[in-house]
């Protein structure tokens, strides 16, 4: 049996038999402030089999370098349960796997920029810094990444002893170039439309760029302790597995999850009325050409009693600079995977499918065009380390592809 805690607190119980299975703790359940593992599985005496619990497990693990860490824990890259005891004290939302948090901010604090350098450099071989004695920490996705704790003096250290770590560092992607200002000037352009996107900043290690994403399902009580605040992603909303993210699975296939799916578990699980920010989200990854806005690229944030909102926006990168990227849209609208082929139909399609007044999608998706291009030039200037010529790349892609996609609404 394997247990889930909140802090020191034991939420739930992990049963292996005949696939595994969860039961929550009634001291959980009994609580005013609790709050469900997901809200697929809601707070009440219930066993909730593996149809719902492992898809929830897994996407807590990365993507990519499953075998790297296997291979560094003698653990098989299919067990996910026995990945998570060793991974598991730190991920994304609120919970702990296998061992409760030490009370306290415990952390060891990477000396100089040197350092920095060659742990992000380590990173593809050593995911998460797998192996290291009291780390423990995984977050889900394709991109290297590192949970780190950043102080109130700035300095990064890398937490420990299931400590919640309160940044996402993620260095320059090499195949990419200047994808650290890239995401950097998107993150920054969704502030300035008006949409709910997590802080991030810039900066350097040596010859390695990073961006520096604040956590905000973490938070600093009054003492100082950074806590954890609950949040699933909308592959665990759906019950889907990490390879289900996006609506096709594969060449010539259907499958995997749909933006009428995740509207509809919004409008169950949250409040109808959440659908409009998740509407303005999804136009804006369309109008960056943000070609990896997947499920898992939305999540809500759970609170007490299974209270929820729509999260903050992460993960927003303009693919329309790079040719080499696949730029088809991860989820339909209507019939189209296209962005240069979308028509008002297209966009009456998606209202209908969803529920919404195709006269609002409409209107919301021509002020947004109008919105993003009027903000370029200002997340230019406010995006840290950003070369001239990158930020005019980056605002001549996306305002050609603003201004299309609006003088289509006509059609």
């Amino acid at each position: 049996m394997t247990t889930i805690f909140y802090e020191s607190i034991a939420v739930a119980n992990l049963i292996d038999r005949d696939g595994i299975s969860l039961r929550y703790e009634p001291g959980w359940e009994q609580r005013a402030s609790a709050f469900p593992v997901s809200l697929t599985m809601p707070l009440r005496s219930a066993i909730y089999g593996p149809d719902l619990i492992m898809p929830w497990l897994a996407n807590l693990l990365p993507e990519k370098h499953l075998s790297e860490i296997g291979q560094q824990l003698k653990i098989s890259p299919q067990d996910i349960v026995g990945l998570l005891l060793r991974l598991g004290r730190d991920t994304a939302g609120a919970f702990s796997i296998g061992e409760p948090r030490r009370d306290g901010n415990h952390f060891r604090v990477v000396p100089d920029e040197a350092a920095l350098e060659r742990i992000l450099n380590a990173l593809p071989e050593r995911p998460f810094l797998v192996g290291e004695k009291g780390v423990s920490m995984s977050l889900a996705g394709v991109q290297d990444k590192l949970p780190v704790f950043v102080g109130e003096d700035g300095n990064i250290a890398i937490p420990v002893d299931g400590t919640p770590s309160t940044h996402i560092l993620k260095p320059d992607i090499k195949r990419l170039a200047g994808s650290v200002q890239n995401e950097a000037f998107c993150m920054t352009l969704a502030r300035l439309c008006g949409l709910d996107a997590a802080e991030a900043t810039t900066g350097r290690a040596g010859k390695r760029d990073y961006l520096l994403v604040k956590r905000y399902d973490r938070i600093a009580d009054g003492q100082g302790t950074i806590r954890r605040i609950h949040q699933e992603d909308f592959c665990q909303l759906l019950g889907l597995f990490p390879s289900e993210k996006y609506e096709r699975t594969g060449l010539g296939q259907r499958g995997g999850a749909t933006l009428a799916q995740m509207f509809d578990a919004l409008a169950r699980t949250v409040s109808p009325a959440e659908r409009l920010k998740l509407l303005d989200a999804v136009i804006f990854n369309i109008l960056i050409c943000n070609a990896d806005s997947h499920s898992k690229n939305y999540s809500v944030l759970v609170g007490a009693a299974g209270t929820a909102k729509l999260a903050p926006l992460y993960d927003l990168m303009c693919a329309a600079v790079y040719k080499q990227v696949d730029q088809s849209l991860p989820q339909l609208i209507g019939t189209k995977r296209s962005a240069s082929e979308l028509h008002e139909d297209d966009w009456r399609q998606l209202a209908t499918s969803i529920g919404l007044s195709p006269a609002v999608v409409v209107r919301r998706v021509r002020a947004l065009c109008a919105t993003v291009v009027s903000n370029l030039d200002l997340a230019s200037e406010a995006s840290s380390l950003l070369k001239r010529d990158v930020g005019a790349n980056l605002s001549f892609h996306i305002r050609k592809r603003c201004q299309r996609i609006e003088r289509q609404l006509g059609r």
